[in-house]
């Protein structure tokens, strides 16, 4: 099993940025496909973006453009670069690891003036 510890979320006003974090309780990173997905009050949990062990890369269109994923496997880190944030991203992130069916407890990002 593996624990994954998502960091980063907050408060932030339209049009402005966060970067989330998600580190590994062992060396998975490498590995592994990692995802990030995204729940708002009332709607289904949706899936955000996917990086690839080979670092193959996939957005949803919702955050295409705006959003970068990336991974640092020296730091079990995978991250969610959030730019030009809109109040329809206000959500609860959550970091996953497909193959192993493992999620993080996720982090809250509000965005509002």
């Amino acid at each position: 099993q593996v624990q994954l510890v998502e960091s980063g979320g907050g408060l932030v006003q339209p049009g402005g940025s966060l970067r989330l974090s998600c580190a590994a309780s062992r060396n998975i990173i490498s590995f592994y496909d990692m995802g990030w997905y995204r729940q708002a009050p009332g709607q289904e949990r949706e899936w955000v973006a996917t990086i690839s062990v080979v670092g193959r890369i996939n957005y949803a269109d919702s955050v295409k453009g705006r959003f970068t994923i990336s991974r640092d496997n020296a730091e079990n880190t995978v991250y969610l670069q959030m730019n030009n944030l809109k109040p329809e991203d206000t959500a609860v992130y959550y970091c996953y690891v497909p193959t192993l069916d493992s999620w993080g407890q996720g982090t809250q990002v509000t965005v509002s003036l």
